[in-house]
């Protein structure tokens, strides 16, 4: 199969263009379809005829080989072909209920949310999940996992296998990063994916996150059409690249919060409608307390609807895996409480210091018979209403 792809397998490809692909970034027959006549032609220097005819080429081989589909095909086949599209389960039974049975292949998805929403954690848990066993909801295969802010913690990893019962090196073994320094760096880390991807067998793609470099370079209203078109640029090759290599790519996005809103949620993904365009599926990824709540924001099919999961060692898990945990801590916490009242209650019980109070209310009952003091106040009082009654009859 790797003889079939390469450039020397296409008519009218000699050494001389092969060579000009190659020094381009342009490895194989896929690299084309991904790349596309247009970009060919700026990064060759060939006319655009001419990268028109060898990516028709390109694609056409792909079909007789039975790697891409037709161009005209029906309704039946699609849908044939899509029961047969893998998935990679998350993990839980909420998140993959909002997917319609896990993360699917082919398409690209984008998880965008306010910071310590679980973005990132939500790509460390699919990092691990793609490398089950199909019997597991894996798909089998490795992971390229582009950095772009510095959060990659293989640390995270480990645990996150340990919870499933996986070998720890094994997994990190297969996961391949690559950190982008600059938003010009990101997009040739993505043009140069191809090999890699045949070679370590790459079933998944993750992008954390796929704007924030963009963002950051690209200031003000001016540069504001030219950074679209560089993030146009990147967003369609990874969703190709997902479409022709078969694997699923994941996409976190960054947030804003936009001024002119004031019922409702403020919050808006960067990107515009260029990143809204291209992703396959768009998730919201908000924060509730301890938990996380996740909406199903655009899908071709999937419903409208939230569902509330939560973050532990495992990565993502459902809410239910999350108050058990919470229940044992403070069963813990409890009996541990309780025993200590035990003991203090023993050492008092011999003390008796209930019956202390009554030996004292009989020692004060000497104080009580204090009535005859009474008796001898309240005698002068009537001698003193006699001696002013005289006056006032004088």
């Amino acid at each position: 199969m790797v003889e079939d792809l390469r450039l020397d397998s296409l008519e009218g490809v000699g050494p001389v263009t092969t060579r000009k692909l190659s020094d381009a970034g342009v490895h194989n027959v896929m690299d084309l379809i991904v790349r596309g006549p247009v970009e060919i032609a700026e990064i060759t220097g060939m006319e655009k005829d001419t990268a028109e005819k060898i990516v028709n080429k390109a694609r056409q081989h792909l079909v007789d080989g039975g790697l891409i589909a037709k161009h005209f095909t029906s309704a039946s086949e699609i849908y044939k072909h899509r029961q047969s599209i893998g998935k990679i389960t998350t993990g839980t039974n909420c998140l993959d209920t909002l997917f319609d049975g896990g993360l699917e292949t082919q398409a690209l998805t984008e998880v965008y949310g306010e910071f310590g929403c679980g973005k990132t954690q939500f790509a460390h848990t699919m990092s691990v999940m793609v490398q089950k066993t199909k019997e597991e909801g894996g798909l089998e295969g490795s992971v390229l996992y582009i950095d772009t802010e510095n959060t990659f913690r293989p640390e995270r990893i480990v645990s996150i296998a340990q919870a499933h019962e996986m070998d720890p090196e094994k997994v990190l073994d297969n996961i391949i990063v690559a950190r982008a320094y600059n938003s010009a760096h990101q997009t040739l880390i993505l043009e140069e994916a191809g090999p890699i991807i045949e070679e370590n067998n790459i079933k998944l793609i993750v992008a954390d996150s796929a704007v924030g470099l963009f963002r950051s370079e690209y200031l003000g209203r001016g540069t504001l059409s030219n950074r679209q078109q560089k993030l146009n640029h990147f967003v369609h090759l990874l969703s190709r690249i997902a479409e022709t290599y078969n694997c699923a790519a994941i996409a976190t996005n960054q947030v804003m919060a936009s001024p002119d809103v004031f019922f409702g949620d403020p919050t808006r993904p960067i990107g515009g409608n260029v990143v809204a365009h291209t992703s396959t599926y768009r998730i919201y990824f908000k924060k509730s307390g301890k938990k996380r709540i996740a909406r199903m924001v655009d899908s071709p099919h999937h419903p409208e609807e939230e569902v509330i999961f939560a973050l532990g060692e495992a990565g993502v898990i459902d809410p239910e895996e999350a108050e058990k945990k919470t229940k044992k801590t403070t069963k813990k916490a409890t009996t541990k409480k309780a025993k200590e009242p035990k003991v203090e209650e023993k050492v008092e019980t011999p003390e008796e210091s209930t019956e202390t109070p009554e030996v004292e209310v009989t020692a004060e009952t000497p104080e009580v018979e204090t009535t005859p003091e009474l008796e001898t106040v309240e005698a002068p009082p009537v001698d003193a209403e006699v001696d002013d009654s005289e006056p006032v009859e004088e």
